[in-house]
């Protein structure tokens, strides 16, 4: 079918778009193929049968023919191809898609509120393909079987996981469901490049509809145009980002939580960060802009899932301290531990400055933070001046690291690896730096990745530099930009080595014995370190993207490969798994014997080593991680210089207050 130019997109001219042309089938119809929803019935009710349960339902009915007074609301967060093109999925996945809980919570206050009139029902079904295979004709079948209609929404797609995204909403757009697309790409591209890039323009080209900034306030107009049949190619609300206080606050039924590992679900106190790092995408797509949700909402939250068996929350904040309401949220977190003797713990994400908020540290602790993602990022000041990363001073990293583990909280610390001043000797140089003077319990890396809707990338596409053409590899795993002192393969192969070098069995066995002096289960430390180590080496994909027991389907391989035999696929399939739970076995063992050499040594005896020692003056002068690198000595000789200027500005108080006195 031909298109025709549309003289707005979502409300706006289309000349406000970046020279894109918003457009849409003849005759003014909607998109190719979407569904044209008849109006339900008068009277009378359709009876609301569970997706893939009731096997009586009539079948072979298309979506065009249905009548049904139920609208479904269909939730997918996409998973991303390995490097064979098959979908990285798991028996059981490790992290918590909070844009999951959000979106639920939104389109089941849709669903209570009756937004498409009181003789529709909505319905809500969501997968994670991360843990849950998606095939859209089943889907489809079942939607038909029941005499629903509905709308898929893949949400929360990050630029490795569009490919993916795609995919499968061109397959639910040859059955004619509507499918809208949301999530850091689109909105990334959105409020940063100066056109559409290639992919999003092909995705509407192909009638799916593409959503970039926040939903909240705007659900409500979304499934009505897609109830009506009247969805737009693309809706930009990135300069008008909603307020969080009073909206649907983040949920997810336990089902659907039981299918991670560890039974640990999610929710964003707030949204935004203020701070101007170039590799950060948070900023331009949330804000710097402090928005976050109130303390009653937070209760409601940790109570709502408290009631259905969930004790352990991960606040997804980018930067949780410096969410401007953090007090208010501790503060009734810590009265329902306290005061009620409700049992739940936290996870966050910090800056290496949240020690220095007054109070923060010790308030988390109380209110049952156990573990802190840290964005340590690297421990060159170069690297971090030249990544506009000016908040991270390394003098202040040790004191930082130690004052999370007095309050009983495991860290966790993300390393970026691909600055402009790294070289792969200089990576390996550092790890053996932070694996001996700082306390640090897991290290976990990433390659320096220009991310759409980040001011690296932007910069680099205005300067015309090549990068790689495919958004899949934008995993943080693999190398997307050339980098001045290492070829890709260099790069590629250090990112490989640092695992290896930080998780040593040596390395391995410091780090409980550390945990057990300051009362972590040395267990739960020992399969955490295991897990991330395994996960990077043997399986070949980042911790955060990783699971129990890895799914690969043969017909879920990503378009345009070849549907490998059966001999063939499965053949090598069986033969990964054997060989990749020998290799588990193995290292299990090592892991396993570092931690019993641990315990042993910590019976009665305090661990002392330079990590753990507290903060000394001369250390400055002492320590690899303040001398090792001109810039390290520079940060260090600016640290003094402004403790020379405060205590001049002191001495000179304490004199005039005593010449006043006299």
């Amino acid at each position: 079918m031909g298109f025709r130019p549309q003289t707005a997109v979502a409300g706006r001219p289309v000349r406000e778009h970046r020279g894109f042309i918003a457009t849409t089938a003849p005759d003014g119809d909607a998109l190719p193929g979407l569904l044209l929803v008849a109006p339900p019935p008068s009277s009378g009710t359709a009876r609301m049968a569970t997706l893939f349960e009731d096997p009586r339902v009539r079948r072979g009915c298309t979506l065009q023919e249905s009548a049904a007074t139920t609208f479904r609301i269909i939730l997918i967060k996409p998973s991303h191809y390995d490097d064979d093109g098959y979908v990285i999925q798991w028996g059981r996945s490790s992290v918590p898609s909070n844009t999951m809980a959000a979106m639920y919570g939104l389109a089941t206050d849709c669903a209570e509120r009756h937004v498409l009139g009181a003789d529709v029902q909505i319905a809500v079904t969501a997968y994670d393909e991360t843990n849950t295979r998606i095939t859209p004709k089943r889907i489809v079948d079942a939607l038909t079987s029941a005499g629903e209609r509905g709308v898929v929404l893949l949400i929360g797609v990050q630029s490795n996981q569009f490919p993916r995204a795609v995919d499968l909403a061109v397959q639910f757009r040859a059955y004619g469901v509507p499918v809208v697309i949301g999530g850091f790409h689109t909105s990334g591209c959105v409020a940063m490049l100066p056109t559409l890039p290639a992919d999003l323009v092909q995705a509407m080209e192909r009638g799916i509809s593409l959503y970039a900034g926040e939903l909240e306030g705007r659900m409500d107009a979304l499934l009505r145009d897609a109830y009506h049949g009247r969805l737009h190619p693309l809706y930009d609300f990135m300069k008008d980002l909603p307020d969080l206080q009073g909206q649907p606050v983040p949920y997810l039924p336990v089902a659907q939580i039981r299918r991670l590992s560890g039974a640990r679900t999610s929710f964003d106190a707030g949204r935004g960060c203020p701070f101007l790092c170039s590799f950060c995408t948070i900023i331009n797509v949330q804000g710097r802009k402090s928005r976050h949700r109130s303390a009653d909402d937070v209760e409601r939250i940790i109570r709502a899932n408290l009631a259905q068996g969930v004790h352990k929350f991960f606040i997804t904040d980018d930067n949780f301290g410096r969410n401007r309401a953090w007090e208010a949220l501790l503060d009734r977190m810590i009265a329902l531990r306290e005061e009620e003797g409700l049992a739940f713990t936290m996870t966050i994400q910090v800056d290496t400055l949240c020690h220095k908020i007054p109070r923060f540290i010790e308030k988390a602790g109380r209110a049952g933070v156990d573990r802190v993602f840290i964005g340590l990022e690297n421990i060159n000041p170069e690297a971090l001046e030249g990544s506009r990363k000016r908040q991270n001073n390394i003098t202040e990293y040790r004191s930082m690291l130690q004052a999370w583990h007095q309050v009983g909280a495991l860290t966790f610390a993300g390393y970026i690896l691909g600055f402009p001043t790294d070289t792969a000797a200089s990576i390996l140089r550092d790890i053996r730096i932070i694996q001996r003077e700082l306390p640090v319990d897991l290290l976990e890396f990433f390659i320096l990745t220009p991310l759409p809707g980040s001011q690296d990338h932007k910069e680099l596409v205005e300067r015309g530099v090549p990068l790689e053409p495919d958004m899949n590899a934008y995993d943080s795993v693999h190398v997307t930009a050339p980098h001045a002192r290492m070829s890709k393969e260099e790069l590629a192969g250090v990112y490989q080595q640092a695992w290896d070098a930080y998780y040593t069995p040596e390395h391995v066995e410091t780090v409980i014995r550390r945990a057990a002096d300051w009362g972590f289960d040395t267990n739960k430390i020992k399969w955490m370190m295991l897990a991330f180590h395994a996960t990077a080496t043997i399986e070949r994909v980042h911790p955060l993207d990783s699971g129990l027991f890895r799914r690969k389907y043969r017909g879920d391989r990503r378009a345009g490969l070849p549907r490998e035999h059966p001999m063939t696929f499965y053949g090598r399939y069986a033969v990964e798994i054997v060989w990749k739970y020998f290799l588990l076995l193995r290292m299990y063992l090592t892991y396993e014997g570092a931690r019993r050499r641990a315990t042993r040594a910590a019976s009665g005896v305090p661990m002392r080593d330079v990590a753990t020692e507290p903060i000394q003056a001369t250390e400055l002068n002492d320590l690899e991680l303040f001398t090792v690198t001109a810039a390290a000595r520079s940060a260090v000789d600016k640290v003094r210089e402004r403790a020379e200027r405060r205590a001049g500005v002191e001495t000179l108080a304490l004199r005039e207050g005593s010449v006043g006195s006299l």
